[in-house]
């Protein structure tokens, strides 16, 4: 990639992890890559698996962005990843360079502004994980090696590992730096495996300096996979590289994870991350109203905020910006009533137990005009993975069920795949209206009163 290329593409990477709210970014937006640019049309780069959903979902964000790089008549092409080939200076590499996998160096990171050490907020659930994060991103691979950061959803291990990688290519340009999840890691591998280019990709994961895997915890129940990052992990430990994993539990909690990999995952320092306290919600959401230009928010507002989202800080953020985002659109005061009520309206926690899951599945089957049967299988339509979905975020607010409990209720469906589910639909509450309604009709059926929840 040219310089010129690589400078237009950080920016307009910049502009999208501004537009689009962090998870949404890493999960379907990092993995893009410029591909090739001819006049003013850009063509990017995006894994066959997800394009058709990127250009679908993200083609308005996408063009926004890459206006605001190249002007108003720039235009932006999503190809599969395999089609680069067929554009740019791919078409000209010999076979030895199409088998060279590429460096990391030659990769553009876009660094989130917002997912720096500076704009991480301290408090006593995160103390150690913050501490150890910096001291390692100071000093890779002289301290804690391996360092495991682990907690629930949404407490900012994502942001522990973002800052790491902005903190090391700031002050030490000349390392090597991969970022990646563990889904990401696991889809890359099998692309190698059917494509017969493993050893690019070997060479893509172990000829770094520092190695930050987020979700480690996919890469349970894949043999495979697992395989290949045991022999990763130990290559790079060997050559004295640095390596940063982070995971919705700790080590000994993985249990599908093959003992050797959990036994060196627990070999360094293992910083948990808890749900933040009040103080420090209020604080998260002061430096956010700030970092954003948020003048309008008062400190009333924000406590009321504070009080009511306790869950973690992706829901808290999420509710700040839905808050200010009514108060923009309906010119109503941005005071504490009106995050009252959105978050009332939003943010339907039920408190009634009691509810077993088997009369979930029954009440979702019948209003959604599917079998329970259907409602367990592997199908995933539409017509059938949207109940689904709902279902397990029911079983999750009225019952007292753990998230793997759920999975095996489900047609046995792993941890990782009910806490997909629980994101899914709790974006859809918040967004969607129509999907609210009928969450809000299904809570009702089973007995939950409006009144009786809350955020």
């Amino acid at each position: 990639m040219n310089a010129e290329l690589e400078h237009i593409w950080s920016r307009i990477a910049n502009g999208l992890a501004e537009a689009v709210e962090e998870p949404v970014f890493r999960i379907w937006l990092e993995p893009l890559s410029p591909v090739e640019l001819q006049g003013t049309k850009l063509t990017i780069a995006a894994p066959p698996q997800t394009r058709a959903w990127v250009r679908e979902r993200f083609g308005r964000a996408l063009q926004a962005a890459v206006a605001a790089a190249l002007g108003p008549e720039a235009t932006v092409d999503v190809v599969a990843a395999e089609a680069r080939s067929a554009v740019g200076r791919d078409a000209t590499r010999s076979p030895q360079e199409s088998d060279r996998a590429v460096a990391p160096s030659e990769r553009v990171t876009a660094i989130n502004p917002k997912l720096t050490f500076d704009q991480f907020v301290i408090g006593d659930s995160n103390r150690l994980a913050h501490a150890a994060a910096l001291t390692v991103g100071e000093m890779p691979a002289q301290t804690y090696n391996p360092l495991f950061i682990c907690g629930p959803p949404g407490v900012g291990k994502t942001h522990l590992l973002r800052a790491i990688e902005a903190y090391v290519l700031a002050h030490s340009p000349g390392l090597q730096v991969r970022s990646t999840t563990g889904e990401a890691f696991t889809n890359d591998f099998r692309q190698a495996l059917t494509s017969s280019r493993i050893d690019a990709f070997k060479a893509d994961f172990r000829h770094v300096d520092v190695l930050l895997i987020d979700d480690v915890q996919f890469l349970e129940r894949k043999a495979k996979t697992e395989e290949e990052f045991f022999h990763t992990f130990n290559a790079l430990y060997e050559a004295g590289s640095q390596i940063v994993l982070s995971s919705d539990r700790p080590p000994r909690d993985l249990q599908a994870l093959e003992d050797r990999l959990r036994e060196r995952f627990q070999a360094g320092l293992v910083a948990d991350i808890g749900a933040p306290g009040f103080s420090t919600r209020l604080a998260i959401l002061r430096k956010r109203a700030q970092h954003d230009g948020l003048q309008s928010v008062d400190g009333l507002t924000l406590e009321t905020i504070a009080r009511r989202i306790s869950v973690n800080v992706r829901a808290l953020e999420g509710a700040l910006i839905r808050v200010v985002a009514y108060s923009s659109l309906t010119g109503r005061p941005l005071n504490a009533d009106l995050a009252t009520e959105v978050l009332d309206s939003l943010y339907p926690r039920a408190h009634l137990r009691g509810r077993s899951i088997d009369e979930i599945k029954a009440v979702v089957s019948e209003q959604f005009g599917i079998t329970a049967d259907e409602l367990v299988s592997p199908t995933r339509t539409a017509r059938v993975t949207l109940p689904r979905q709902l279902a397990m975020y029911l079983a999750r607010e009225l019952t007292d069920e753990s998230l793997p409990s759920i999975g095996r209720e489900f047609g046995g469906r792993d941890h990782t795949t009910v806490l997909h589910a629980l994101r899914r639909a709790e974006q859809r509450i918040a967004d969607d209206p129509a999907y609210r309604t009928r969450t809000e009709a299904l809570l009702a059926l089973l007995g939950c009163a409006s009144n009786d929840r809350s955020a």
